[in-house]
């Protein structure tokens, strides 16, 4: 019975380690898997500003230049290195700015800030990303249907923007749902580009001999300037990699990398030999779109479609790593409280961000009907990929250096090849910000400057806040001072507050107005913590505020930034800890949250036009009472005004 029990949760624990590496081939790997569409027809582009010649000395240079690019960003970079900095498993580049943000973690308050700073730009230039990878991905997928049926062309841009809209519609439904229908999907799309890879191999196998990095290191020896702008485009062949670790939080690191390995590097590095053995066969006709000329005529069509649907999941990568900085981003502060759907039972990183998706969406769809082709976003693909990469990187090695506390010779001798290879493609991709470019760049500072100006309006406005609640012991000890008595009624009210040296605004307007108090009164202040979880035994802090017998006692109640904010589920863990005998039954429990309008004043700390912006932001800010999962029947709601 204990064998067949052993063997039955052996089956289970397999039957679920091959359920998430199916889920992550459907979900993580989309963005990589469908670099083979347009990386090497991008390099020998005729229209790109710094054209590639598709002769054949370059043509090995090219494809040695994209395999080892693969082998040294991908593989060692995120998968062998980068991907170790995981906070509690959760990843992406605002888990390494809150590693680095950790008090235990060396380093001056100056050199942290700005290597916060630089990570929040590296978080909002992956926003670009997750704009980008969904319209040339679609559109690159699409256009296939220029070579299988050239009279439908005009059908591109119309089918294009039905499929972005249809994934995005879909992604209510959740990381989970939409991985094991994608899984399957993904699964025969890498096989299928490793097979055609493996025919065009067969029609020329001197191909094969790219793969010696003596071609690469020749490239740039004997025709540096071609090489350096072919550069710009070769990076395409590893965008994606962000997105491996942004959505570590959803699959694991385990599934990511070995699915990585045994299934998705074999079968890209397949297709772009497969390509590059083509455009040598014939480069006048081949450079045209050499991944669907290494279909068969007769397979194209079914081509088209199964590639439409590897992008439409290359779109889904980007989305979910999305999801998560933005997510992470709240709950650091870096914007306002967004409402967010948690999708799975088993996995908590798992989530939906509705605002964001929308906002995706729109952004999406107004790029493919501006840029209209694959050719014309190429140029602007780059730029957020290389800019993502390199400051990922960096704070990486911080981590390194100041948190694990390796020597700074082995830091030196990791990070200084890897550096220079992202500095390399993030100056190759600089050459094309009169080309496009400028567009990530754009959008990375945007939203950068609504990160940060969310930050510092909230420092602002919770200063003012202070001068209005006044201090929460002083008014304590005024309880017990005043002339007037304040009649104590029966149950528990929890006032939600910021912290325990001010005093809650609709606690002071029951006392000053009403003349009332609970005869039991939390003061629950939510901290979030900058680690994904808590533990639950770990998660509250009580102080009684010098007075033991008045009910009145004030409780810190910390969270991961990973962790959900419940305010029913800490009063119900109090109940069973230290305040069993002075927390009523659900029923008797009354909530009451301080709202605050914001207008805009004079108050000094920020320019007019931030003021504006963070006010606007503010309108995007989830419900109070829902984001910490009150019962709206025991809510009281009162609101104040701040003028910024």
């Amino acid at each position: 019975m204990q064998n067949q029990a052993e063997t039955t949760g052996v089956t289970r624990r397999s039957a679920a380690r091959g359920a998430l590496a199916l889920g992550a081939l459907g979900v993580v790997f989309g963005d990589i898997g469908t670099s083979p569409l347009y990386a090497v027809q991008t390099v020998f582009n005729p229209n790109d500003p710094h054209p590639v010649a598709a002769v054949t000395q370059n043509v090995y240079g090219v494809i040695s230049l994209i395999f080892w690019s693969v082998v040294i960003v991908v593989m060692i970079a995120y998968v062998a290195l980068v991907m170790r900095a995981d906070n509690d498993g959760e990843g992406g580049i605002m888990a390494l700015i809150t590693l680095i943000r950790r008090k235990g973690v060396a380093g001056s308050r100056r050199t942290k800030l700005l290597l916060s700073g630089l990570g929040i730009f590296g978080a909002s230039l992956f926003f670009g990303d997750s704009m980008i990878t969904p319209a040339i991905s679609v559109l690159s997928a699409i256009e296939g249907i220029k070579v299988a049926a050239p009279s439908l062309e005009h059908l591109v841009l119309p089918i294009a923007v039905a499929i972005i809209v249809v994934l995005f519609l879909a992604q209510r439904l959740g990381t989970n749902t939409v991985g094991k229908l994608f899984g399957p999907v993904m699964a025969v799309w890498f096989t299928v580009i490793g097979a055609l890879g493996v025919h065009g191999i067969v029609g020329n196998p001197s191909i094969l001999e790219a793969l010696s990095p003596t071609y690469a290191i020749h490239f740039f020896g004997d025709h540096f300037g071609i090489a350096f702008f072919a550069l710009a485009a070769v990076v395409l062949a590893v965008t994606g990699a962000e997105a491996l670790y942004a959505d570590m939080g959803h699959f694991g690191r385990g599934p990511i990398s070995r699915v990585w390995l045994f299934v998705v590097f074999p079968a890209c590095i397949l297709s772009y030999l497969g390509q590059g053995a083509i455009v040598l066969e014939d480069p006048e006709k081949n450079i045209a779109n050499p991944f669907f000329l290494l279909v068969p005529h007769w397979g194209r069509i079914p081509m088209v479609f199964l590639a439409g649907a590897a992008a439409v999941i290359a779109s889904q990568a980007v989305i979910t790593g999305a999801f998560s900085v933005a997510r992470q981003a709240a709950q650091l502060g870096y914007l306002p409280r967004l409402r967010i759907a948690h999708t799975s039972e088993e996995t908590i990183g798992q989530v939906y961000v509705p605002w964001i998706n929308w906002a995706l969406l729109v952004s999406v769809v107004t790029l493919v009907l501006t840029f209209k082709t694959s050719a014309n976003l190429a140029f602007a693909y780059g730029m957020a990929v290389t800019g993502t990469m390199t400051i990922t990187v960096l704070l990486f090695f911080y981590v390194v250096r100041h948190q694990w506390n390796k020597p700074l010779w082995l830091v030196l001798l990791g990070a200084g090849p890897l550096l220079t290879v992202d500095v390399l493609f993030l100056s190759a991709s600089a050459t094309k910000v009169l080309h496009g470019a400028w567009l990530p760049l754009l959008i990375g500072l945007a939203a950068f400057t609504a990160l940060t100006t969310w930050q510092r309006g909230r420092q602002l406005v919770t200063e003012l806040r202070k001068n209005d609640e006044g201090s929460l012991r002083a008014f304590v000890d005024e309880l017990h001072d005043r002339q007037y008595p304040v009649v104590r009624v029966p149950g528990t009210a929890v006032f939600l507050n910021r912290g325990k040296d001010t005093t809650p605004l609709a606690m002071r307007a029951n006392v000053e107005h009403n003349h009332i108090l609970h005869e039991h009164v939390v003061i629950l202040s939510i901290e979030t913590v900058p680690v994904p979880h808590v533990p639950v035994d770990e998660r509250c802090v009580l102080d009684d505020l010098g007075y033991r017998d008045d009910g009145i006692t004030h409780v810190s109640a910390r969270f991961g930034y990973m962790d959900e904010p419940n305010v029913p589920q800490v009063i119900a863990l109090l109940r069973e800890r230290e305040l069993e005998r002075k927390v009523d039954d659900d029923s008797e429990v009354s909530y009451f949250l301080s709202t605050i309008e914001l207008r805009r004043g004079d108050a000094p700390g920020m320019s007019r036009w931030r003021k504006r912006l963070f006010v606007a932001t503010s309108h995007i800010t989830a419900d109070a009472a829902e984001y910490f999962r009150l019962p709206r029947d025991r809510t009281v709601i009162m609101g104040s005004r701040v003028e910024l």
